[in-house]
């Protein structure tokens, strides 16, 4: 469940506000949040994050992270590929939890905790280590948007007019391949997370609501939600909504991405209703494996031009009228 795990709300960057100008690069700094107000002295040089894929941030902004969050097992310093390459030598990893004494031990100027889940009395605790900058009063652990978190990043680095050219520079890519592509515009698209032990056994099925990244993403390239996927929200809120295995008709649209976990594609393939979809038989469907999967759901600086230059061709393929070809990560099994 790594994908829906990691995903974020996401809404337009310049709605977000922490109280000062978005330009403000002077200090020091005060940053209101959650746990009250932190006072950075002066710009930052030693770094700690304890996020989830915080590196992304501080590596698309050129500052090497002294500490980081274990994310993946299958990569040895922790981070993704697209992280990897940008990180010189290897940081503090957490695997297990907040550790606060390897926290200190390195010495840190700040302690970035946008998407860290911590409690109160961890806040307190890091606190006498260095100055620590949490989400924003009434800001639900890991729902701070991706635009979000890289311009508060940058801001308490020094470094917000890079963080905001960044985020303008992913805006524009997406807005310049919704333009070349004006057929996509009001076309419906699903994106489905399964998830099981083996093909032909239990599995089970997610769709993306139309408040999630990865229909946000989408929407920035003309796509639509369906209806039937909202409707199905309790309440009107909700990333996801779990989809029936012996009714898998909420999954119908003009397009169908799957993202599967550890690169499972027969997962999808051995579905019994799944030749049925009127989006299979059309060959409009596109299956992702865990990497891809992993950088669309992340939704970071670093992962986002990863997955928006790896999705599109993919997407193309999908879409050009022949339902025998796709350009996807699936294996021959089908």
């Amino acid at each position: 469940m790594r994908h829906i795990l990691m995903t974020v709300f996401a809404i337009p960057f310049f709605l977000f506000s922490v109280g000062t100008s978005l330009l403000a690069q002077e200090f020091p700094l005060t940053i209101e949040h959650k746990f009250g107000t932190t006072v950075i002295e002066s710009k930052p040089e030693r770094v700690a994050s304890i996020d989830a894929d915080g590196a992304d941030y501080i590596l698309a902004l050129g500052v090497q992270p002294l500490v980081i969050r274990h994310l993946y097992d299958a990569y040895p310093r922790s981070v993704f590929p697209w992280a990897d390459v940008l990180l010189e030598g290897t940081p503090v990893v957490l695997k297990d939890g907040i550790d606060i004494q390897a926290i200190a031990a390195v010495d840190p100027d700040i302690i970035i905790a946008l998407a860290s889940g911590i409690t109160a009395s961890e806040y307190e605790k890091l606190s006498q280590i260095a100055p620590v900058i949490a989400v924003a009063e009434g800001t639900e652990n890991y729902a701070m948007t991706w635009r979000a978190r890289a311009i508060l990043t940058g801001r308490v680095l020094g470094l917000e007019v890079e963080a905001i050219a960044k985020v303008e520079a992913i805006q524009t890519e997406l807005a310049d391949i919704a333009a070349a592509h004006p057929d996509w515009a009001g076309k419906s698209a699903v994106i489905a997370d399964i998830w099981g032990e083996a093909p032909g056994e239990y599995s089970t099925i997610a769709a993306y609501t139309s408040i999630d990244v990865h229909a946000q993403i989408l929407a920035d390239l003309g796509f639509e939600t369906p209806a039937a996927i909202d409707e199905m929200m309790e309440d009107g809120d909700g990333h996801w909504v779990e989809i029936d295995l012996g009714d898998l008709s909420p999954l119908e649209g003009d397009l169908l991405i799957w993202l599967t976990q550890n690169d499972q594609f027969e997962l999808v393939l051995a579905l019994d209703a799944h030749p049925f979809l009127e989006v299979t038989k059309k060959g409009h469907e596109v299956i992702v494996g865990e990497l891809l999967g992993s950088a669309f759901s992340h939704a970071t600086l670093l992962s986002l031009p990863y997955a928006i230059e790896t999705l599109v061709p993919m997407i193309e393929a999908a879409l050009d009228g022949d339902p025998n070809t796709y350009a996807d990560d699936r294996d021959d099994a089908r």
